[in-house]
């Protein structure tokens, strides 16, 4: 049975087209794409991720139970600070990609993919020493205010100073009289935060947020404009660009793992070996250089011969240029590389790109 948030109503109001998202019930948009992106890239967006779960360690010995299971390092942060980190299976391969937040060294809750909600917290259930997880996903509800007027919208609807709460950094207290997480955190590649409310406050918020956005010209964003803004900023997506077959290091996000952290990972072992051997093949951006849009799947050749597959491509609304990502040979992974993505039978000339594909002013 399809899943639904505490703002389906809400996004059914506004006209939204569904679709089903990982067994969830989601607006793709309201309007059109390209306007949502836009709002959100010159004023902001509003965006329903409800449906991403939630997992919490709470007691003595919390930070280092977790940190036995993700790859970054909680010890590294002070409370109030979150980190993005990957759950790693014994080969380095991704079981999904989080976000931990860290309240104290003895409560930690993790902010986890739709996709996974169940499979991560089987995971953790399964992998965790010490403090036993709790599964809190219906415990929440999660609005993400995006865009250059996200932090001037949210500032005048709580008593909370959120030019004190710097990225990657969160606070708690009041959004329109609603309880909630101010997390200055966000998947777009703009300033903005994710508020975690009550499901029961999440109607509430979200319409005054919309209400107190009219002068801002907020505007309701769906999947859509999400995917578009994040393959901009070259953001991975779970299932797409990240996965239980590929590394972290392959991935490009050999920052987020920490190979000197005390008390190791789940997954460290191999990620050495793999350091120690050389990384065979890696996640690049590209552009296309002839005529056509990239999409996830699409083959990636060299001199026609089987190379890779891109793993996620748009038409990027704010660059204006087919752009695309995928895994090739190291080999082929400089920037300036070339080779052919092939597009329904037509081979298509790419150049490998620095990323993100958005510069950021």
């Amino acid at each position: 049975m399809t899943r639904r948030t505490p703002l389906n109503e809400a996004h059914r109001a506004l006209g939204a087209r569904m679709v089903d998202f990982a067994g969830w019930d989601m607006p793709v948009q309201y309007s059109s794409v390209i306007a949502e992106h836009e709002a959100v890239r010159n004023a902001v967006g509003l965006f329903d991720v409800s449906h991403m779960g939630e997992v919490e360690f709470k007691g003595p010995g919390a930070l280092e139970t977790v940190n036995g299971l993700i790859s970054n390092d909680l010890a590294r942060i002070a409370d109030g600070q979150a980190v993005y980190a990957g759950l790693l299976n014994e080969q380095g391969g991704f079981v999904d990609d989080v976000v931990a937040y860290r309240f104290s060294p003895e409560r930690i809750l993790i902010c986890v993919n739709a996709s996974n909600r169940e499979k991560d917290f089987a995971w953790m259930k399964a992998h965790a020493r010490g403090v036993t997880p709790v599964d809190r996903s219906d415990d929440y509800a999660q609005i993400a205010v995006q865009g250059p007027k996200a932090v001037g919208l949210v500032q005048r609807l709580t008593k909370t100073d959120v030019s004190q709460v710097g990225t990657y950094r969160f606070a708690e207290g009041e959004v329109a009289g609603k309880r909630a997480i101010i997390s200055r955190t966000g998947y777009t590649g703009e300033d903005g935060f994710e508020l975690y409310c009550a499901p029961g406050d999440a109607a509430a918020l979200w319409s005054a947020l919309l209400t107190e956005g009219q002068q801002d010209g907020v505007k309701a964003c769906g999947l859509g404009a999400r995917d578009s803004l994040r393959t901009e900023m070259k953001y991975a997506l779970y299932g797409n660009d990240i996965d239980d077959a590929h590394t972290a290091l392959e991935a490009g996000l050999g920052w987020i793992v920490k190979l000197d952290k005390a008390g190791g990972f789940i997954g460290k072992d191999a990620l050495v070996a793999q350091k120690a051997a050389g990384v065979k093949r890696k996640l690049v951006g590209f552009e296309l250089t002839g005529a056509g849009i990239p999409r996830h799947g699409y083959p990636i050749k060299k001199d026609g011969n089987l190379v890779g597959e891109t793993t996620s491509g748009t038409m990027g609304p704010t660059v204006k240029k087919p752009i695309g990502i995928g895994y090739v040979p190291t080999e082929l992974s400089a920037e300036g590389s070339t080779f052919d993505v092939e597009i329904r039978g037509r081979a298509v000339p790419a150049v490998v790109v620095k990323t993100p594909f958005l510069k950021k002013s």
